[in-house]
């Protein structure tokens, strides 16, 4: 599964055509005054096609491929840890919680095995078989249980960056294991895999969020690491839970893409919550204090896009 920046397409239209649209749609409203009230908006239903999901204690690996701070590091190690701790509400692990009402119940995080690979020994350009490569090798023999996940920093080029801003996948045969990928877009393509922090690269340029934690590539990375992490919990092997082609699906968060808080629309993340003392755009509680800004998650039980706030 991608996460993909959809096309914008348009359609050649001339002023004499425009003429004809405007009367048709005067003329249909006199016959049809209420035609509208009609149409019903269909509700988006995700569903599950009868494959394993990965629920109990799952271990978590990270591969850090690049320059990473410290610093950079915490942010991420305490949003998987906030994702199974008590915070104040609302918080990352309330988020994460609709995910138990998927079936087989809920999904505990737990960071893994490390992996530093600060010497791009691969390059600073990945293939997919480059990323699936460095899953394998922190995965290791105990792969049952667990996802690796690759992340790559700011100045490494993964193919297909910017049309998708992350990915999970899994390997076949005995030895399959779950794994993903997400990468700093700080410096590449901050409009696209960055957003609501960078102002968008198409539509309105309305201003850009303070990101929560100071590092806008870091804080996207946040924003595309949950909607991985959930599309692996909900759909490790392409059989669980999507909507449309399998191999383009709509999963538990990229079906909300672009929903952060109430009243969200193209373009406009929603009511979010902000920090008096640094003006950072957040919704979600974490450990050791930390604000993190989540995306929309799909709710099996409701079957719509559930915001924090």
């Amino acid at each position: 599964m991608t996460l993909t920046m959809a096309p914008i397409y348009r359609s050649a239209t001339t002023p004499s055509s425009l003429l004809l649209l405007f009367l048709l749609v005067i003329v249909s409203a006199i016959v049809e005054p209420s035609s509208s009230a009609l149409v019903k908006e269909q509700p988006l239903v995700l569903k599950y096609h009868n494959g394993a999901l990965l629920k109990g204690n799952i271990v978590v690996n990270l591969v850090w491929y690049g320059q990473f701070s410290p610093a950079q590091r915490s942010i991420i190690v305490d949003f998987i840890h906030s994702l199974n701790s008590p915070a104040p509400l609302p918080s990352a692990a309330s988020w994460w919680r609709t995910t138990s009402k998927y079936k087989g119940g809920s999904s505990n995080l737990v960071v893994g095995k490390q992996v530093l690979v600060e010497n791009y020994s691969l390059g600073k350009f990945l293939k997919n078989s480059h990323v699936a490569a460095l899953a394998s090798k922190a995965a290791g023999l105990n792969r049952v249980n667990s996802v690796s996940v690759v992340l790559t920093a700011k100045d490494v080029v993964v193919d297909g960056f910017c049309m998708r801003c992350g990915s999970h996948g899994s390997t076949g045969g005995k030895a399959r294991f779950a794994y993903a990928w997400v990468g700093n877009s700080e410096t590449q393509c901050p409009g696209q895999c960055a957003w609501p922090f960078h102002q968008p690269i198409y539509g309105p340029q309305t201003p850009a969020l303070v990101a929560p934690n100071g590092d806008v590539g870091v804080d996207g990375m946040i924003i595309n690491l949950a909607t991985v992490l959930a599309g692996t919990i909900t759909n490790p092997f392409s059989n669980g839970y999507f909507q449309g082609p399998a191999t383009a699906p709509l999963e538990a968060v990229s079906a909300c893409t672009g929903m952060f808080g109430s009243g969200s629309y193209p373009g406009y993340p929603g009511q979010v919550l902000v920090d008096k003392s640094t003006g950072a755009s957040y919704n979600a509680h974490g450990v050791n204090g930390r604000k993190y800004l989540l995306p929309a998650m799909w709710d099996p039980q409701t079957s719509a896009c559930s915001t924090l706030v």
